[in-house]
């Protein structure tokens, strides 16, 4: 079995660097503990991936290895830099005067990795009133091997719908619910996250996923529900729960809020 460009799967792996046998990344929290990479903010699940496709990438090398695997297959890649990170560009390399990292000039040092003038690089340098920065990607020039498991092969548009919702929302994805018909996908975003920031951006980011991986859809929804919270004067907790309106102008103690995107 090989995958299609534009499959959505999920894998486990682990990536080392060839020549050091340096561990820098995985999904597999086990293993972020046991080589001393565990990082508290990151949840460590299987990443989704979408083959030859840039909505979910991964290295080059990798997705190439990975449009030719099977679901439940464990294998070994080597990727080679330029399929990797790339190559070294000495041009990247360049001098600049201490003075440019301004109240930090006294907090770092050599190895630190630190963005300036919109750039990230790595602090190869100090002295002598300047800093040599190394704007290179930290594994530029480096093989990779990467350690993978191919865990599912999403297919359903269901199944699809559910990982994105995952991969694009913040970490309370857990509490986010959705309801599929056949044209339509109604999203419900929970309380919790209404006021998350970047949450216009990433419904936006969502509902073109959708579309583009479950191309029958027409319609995708977002639903957000508040509950007031102000109490009607006389009325206690307990009575509250069972008031009902009793007549035309008085409404329940809540409001709906829908909001629809459209292809």
């Amino acid at each position: 079995m090989t995958f299609d460009k534009g499959s959505l799967i999920l894998v486990d792996y682990t990536a080392r660097v060839k020549d050091s046998e340096v561990i820098f990344d995985t999904t597999i929290e086990e293993d972020a503990k046991k080589h001393s990479i565990h990082d508290q903010q990151i949840q460590y699940r299987p990443k989704l991936v979408s083959i030859g496709d840039v909505a979910y990438p991964v290295l080059k090398g990798l997705d190439e290895a990975l449009a030719k695997t099977a679901v439940g297959e464990k294998i070994t890649v080597e990727v080679e830099p330029d399929k990797a990170f790339g190559q070294r560009d000495p041009g990247k390399v360049r001098m600049i005067p201490v003075r440019k990292l301004g109240d930090d000039a006294d907090k770092v040092s050599v190895g630190d990795v630190i963005d300036i003038d919109n750039r990230r690089g790595i602090i190869r340098f100090i002295g002598s009133g300047r800093v040599q920065m190394d704007y290179n990607h930290i594994h530029a020039g480096r093989t990779i091997l990467y350690d993978v498991k191919v865990i599912r092969s999403l297919d359903s548009p269901s199944d699809k719908i559910d990982e994105i919702i995952k991969k694009r929302f913040p970490p309370t994805d857990s509490k986010i619910t959705f309801d599929l018909t056949d044209k339509e996908a109604t999203i419900k975003i929970p309380l919790e996250i209404i006021r998350a920031e970047g949450l216009p951006i990433q419904k936006q980011f969502v509902q073109l996923d959708i579309f583009k991986f479950v191309p029958t859809l027409e319609k995708v929804h977002f639903v957000e529900t508040h509950t007031t919270t102000i109490k009607k004067p006389g009325t206690t907790p307990e009575n509250n729960k069972e008031h009902k309106p009793t007549d035309q102008h008085e409404k329940p103690p809540a409001t709906h809020v829908t909001k629809e995107k459209t292809s």
